[in-house]
């Protein structure tokens, strides 16, 4: 169904507190366990075949690089308008010399547990662009309010992020247009952070000679599961506790 499901260790229904024991003379222990294991993959299963679409961004982390901020900050890829307060509303990385120079923009998502299908972007102009999604490698919460955005992108994101998902490389066409990406298959982002990879450079000022890249618009399609289920981390390789919360579906 979703490969990403493999990275669930274990699984507990919180009301019942019924976790999952190592194999013991005691078969009905063991068949009580089984059947749990069952019933919450059954109710996983309906919520990911459900219909619901919606942009599942919750909030901006932080870009590997900001030409000016806040005035060309990522929190500006999150604003539905075009301008805000009679300015043109967007991100701008700083200038380069070498247009092979990428950028990393880095987001969470609404729920620890969605379901992407398509990324929508607006470039000002771009060459391409790739996609990862995955967890932190630690509980420590990464700050977003910093005044220097790129601490949790620019070398670090490797270190701080386990990406359990890498899309293929899209092209942009160099318009200024909402373009949508659709991904091969819907994926299930266990952690919720993604991460947007822009590959290149096409637009360079004539006032410095430099490259950069410029977003207005970012959107995440897809469905957060229901209140039903959550999810704990247990380390660097993203391996989890799948929980499920009766009461809450």
């Amino acid at each position: 169904m979703f490969p990403e499901i493999s990275s669930v260790a274990r699984i507990i229904e919180v009301e019942n507190m019924i976790e999952p024991v190592k194999v013991k003379p005691d078969n009905s222990m063991e068949w009580e366990c089984l059947e749990r294991d069952h019933r919450v993959y059954s109710f996983l299963a309906r919520g990911l075949t459900t219909s619901l679409r919606k942009d599942c961004i919750s909030e901006a982390f932080g870009a590997s690089s900001t030409d000016h901020y806040p005035e060309e900050s990522i929190h500006n890829t999150l604003e539905p308008s075009d301008m805000v307060e009679d300015r043109a509303s967007y991100w701008s990385s700083v200038g380069e010399s070498d247009p092979a120079v990428p950028e990393m923009l880095l987001y969470e998502l609404i729920s620890k547990l969605c379901i992407i299908s398509e990324i929508h972007i607006q470039p000002f102009q771009a060459k391409a662009v790739r996609f990862r999604m995955g967890c932190p490698r630690s509980l420590t919460e990464i700050g977003s309010d910093s005044s220097d955005e790129s601490d949790a992108v620019h070398e670090s994101a490797d270190n701080l992020f386990e990406w359990t998902y890498t899309s293929p490389e899209f092209p942009m066409a160099q318009e200024n247009r909402l373009q949508k990406f659709k991904l091969p298959e819907p994926v299930l982002c266990i952690g919720g952070i993604l991460q947007i990879e822009l590959l290149g450079r096409a637009q360079r000022e004539e006032i410095d000679g430099l490259y950069y890249i410029c977003i207005s618009h970012v959107q995440a399609v897809g469905r957060p599961l229901s209140l039903g289920f959550d999810v704990d981390i247990h380390d660097p390789m993203g391996r989890c506790t799948l929980k499920y919360y009766p009461g809450a579906a």
